[in-house]
Formats: C-alpha cells, sequence, structure tokens
C-alpha cells in the first residue's frame, strides 16, 4: 500500500540542568529564514523514506543536520506525532543528552539565489543549534511543535 501523506521524524534532545529543563532546537538555514528567530526554530528533522523504521530516520536525520549521534543504547521516548499545515506527518523521539555543541555541522541544500538570477546558492540546512530553557523554547519552535514541547515536559519533567 503506498503513503499518500509525507512523514518527517526528528529526535528532541533533553538536559536538566539543576531545576532548569533544556531541550536542543535547530535553526533553519538559508535566506528565507536568515532574519527570523521567534517561531522559527525547529527539531532536527527529515523525510522518512519508503519503508524506513520511522526511529531509524530519526537517528539519520539528527546525524546529518547537526553532525551529532544519539548513542544506540539510549532510551529513546516516543511523542505523539504532530502535523504540518501541509499535513505531513512530524514523528519526534525524545531523549536524554548533554552534547557539546561545538561540534556542530550540518549538511547543505542548492537553491536558486537570488530569485530568478539563475544562479544557484549553497546553504546549510541547519545554520545553528542550541540548548534552551522550555519557557524560551516554547517562543523559538515553530508552533506546529509546540506540542512536542509540551508532552516531553508532562512525561520526562
Amino acid at each position: 500500500m503506498r503513503r499518500t501523506t509525507q512523514i518527517s521524524a526528528g529526535l528532541l534532545a533533553f538536559r536538566r540542568r539543576g531545576d532548569e529543563f533544556e531541550v536542543l532546537l535547530a535553526h533553519p538555514g538559508g535566506p528565507f529564514w536568515a532574519k527570523k528567530d521567534d517561531g522559527a526554530w525547529t527539531i532536527p528533522k527529515g523525510l522518512v523514506d519508503p519503508g524506513e523504521d520511522v526511529l531509524a530516520a530519526a537517528r539519520r536525520e539528527f546525524g546529518e543536520e547537526t553532525s551529532l549521534a544519539a548513542p544506540g543504547e539510549i532510551e529513546m521516548m516516543a511523542l505523539t506525532p504532530v502535523n504540518q499545515k501541509s499535513g505531513k506527518a512530524v514523528h519526534a523521539f525524545a531523549f536524554e543528552a548533554d552534547f557539546d555543541l561545538t561540534r556542530f555541522a550540518s549538511n547543505s541544500f542548492e537553491m536558486e539565489w537570488p530569485p530568478k538570477s539563475g544562479r544557484r546558492q549553497s546553504f546549510p540546512e541547519i545554520d545553528r543549534i542550541a540548548y534552551f530553557t522550555l519557557p524560551v523554547a516554547l517562543e523559538k519552535i515553530i508552533a506546529y511543535q509546540r506540542p512536542l514541547l509540551t508532552e516531553l515536559k508532562r512525561r520526562a519533567g
């Protein structure tokens, strides 16, 4: 049976700092997102290939977009999927980790820029990552992904 809607999958890393709860978010790269901040950040995620295991896709995309790897033996918490306006379902798996963010690097994509110029430029898929306390993360994250943070706090906090 063929899938009619696309599926994305990603990982949501979190850590505890004393009484604070922090989540790792990624800022999309490219000219469209360059001057956007609040409401623009996301979990590192990407498309699930047909027939691919959703968690395996989430791990792959996390690695491609951040150059960080979630340890294989670490427990993953499946969160309730959310939907983008386009209808694409986004599956997220949360895990506790305190990454060294100086190792961050992202894969890139190419697009015509400036528009109608005929020139192609390369941009990183993710231009930066950061840990945010939950109240700040709720402001930074793209609106449709807020339920992921709320559920994570309820289940892990």
